[in-house]
């Protein structure tokens, strides 16, 4: 295998471990442009995760699994929406909460429902969502230097993939170009402004940790039933905090999110790539130093080093009307 070809392997696993983290950091994004900090973002991933891999399997279908992990995913959201708008409680508790309730309560129910330690049993091809192959793709192999990019890292990825992709523009002109983007961003900065102008505060919040719960319900859904062919428990492996980590490191920023989400991903395919490699001079690496580098860069912003992160102003901080 020539060097272009590694780096041709290296990009196309980077594309599909970033898929999650795109998910998952927009949908941070929403719920915390609108002043709620979502810590359970990786309960609602494992959570949608089991339920898409449950339904996928009893009904045979990828889309009504997809349904199933939206719904639960959303109903995360609406109990966090609860807890933290409705009865002003700690954002970070709520969602440590939710991330502990879910990791004990799918590997429970994996168990008592399918009998396999925690797990759900392995998706037939039509539960799943299958690579599209795109028009060309196999003549395209012959092309030198973009032929193998357009047939191996462009096509052959399921519909979650590119719906990933479409995603962060649809979020930057929700965010920047509706009256509701308009007005999530001002009740994440100045909550009293937006109340004193007769718009519901809670109402708004509670739409943006329920558009938080549909990307979400996406991310688990990748996971389990297009990236993977069953729900295993633990699977989301912390990646809900990696978005999180994406998401402060790129300032809170649609477009800037999708680049720090495959940049993440891209250190994570490395990280798969040197699993045993000699590096000259220094010897193997341990996988461990590349998995901790998206928390030392992000680390490294927070520092100042990189620029300032500044979060929304109203963020985390339960609204009180005042009277």
């Amino acid at each position: 295998m020539d060097y272009y070809e590694i780096f041709i392997s290296i990009l196309a696993s980077t594309i599909r471990l970033s898929i999650p983290l795109i998910f998952t950091a927009l949908a941070g994004l929403f719920s915390e442009r609108a002043g709620i900090f979502d810590i359970g973002l990786e309960g609602k991933m494992l959570g949608s995760a089991f339920a898409a891999a449950c339904i996928a399997y009893l009904t045979d279908s990828a889309w009504l699994g997809l349904g199933a992990g939206i719904v639960c995913s959303v109903a995360l959201s609406l109990v966090h929406g609860f807890a933290s708008i409705t009865n002003r409680g700690n954002q970070i508790v709520s969602g440590v909460a939710i991330n502990f309730f879910i990791a004990g309560i799918t590997i429970v129910l994996g168990q008592a429902w399918f009998g396999q330690g925690g797990r759900t049993p392995q998706l037939s091809p039509e539960a799943r969502f299958a690579p599209i192959i795109l028009p060309g793709a196999d003549a395209a192999h012959d092309i030198p230097i973009i032929g193998p990019i357009y047939a191996n890292v462009i096509s052959g990825n399921n519909i979650l993939t590119y719906l990933a992709f479409l995603a962060v523009p649809f979020s930057w002109w929700v965010l920047y170009r509706t009256r509701f983007g308009l007005r999530m961003r001002a009740v994440g900065e100045n909550p009293g402004a937006v109340d004193t102008a007769g718009i519901s505060v809670a109402w708004l919040r509670y739409r943006a940790v329920m558009c938080a719960g549909i990307l979400c319900g996406f991310s688990g859904t990748y996971l389990a039933i297009a990236q993977s062919a069953a729900f295993i428990k633990d699977m989301s492996a912390g990646k809900g905090y990696i978005a999180l980590a994406a998401l402060v490191f790129a300032k809170w920023k649609p477009v800037p999110v999708m680049f720090a989400c495959l940049l993440f991903g891209f250190l994570d395919a490395l990280a798969n790539f040197m699993q045993g490699k000699q590096v000259p001079l220094i010897g193997e690496v341990p996988v461990q130093v590349f998995q901790a580098l998206p928390y030392i860069l992000t680390c490294v912003l927070l520092a100042g080093f990189i620029g300032v992160a500044i979060p929304p102003k109203a963020g985390g901080v339960p609204y009180t009307k005042e009277r």
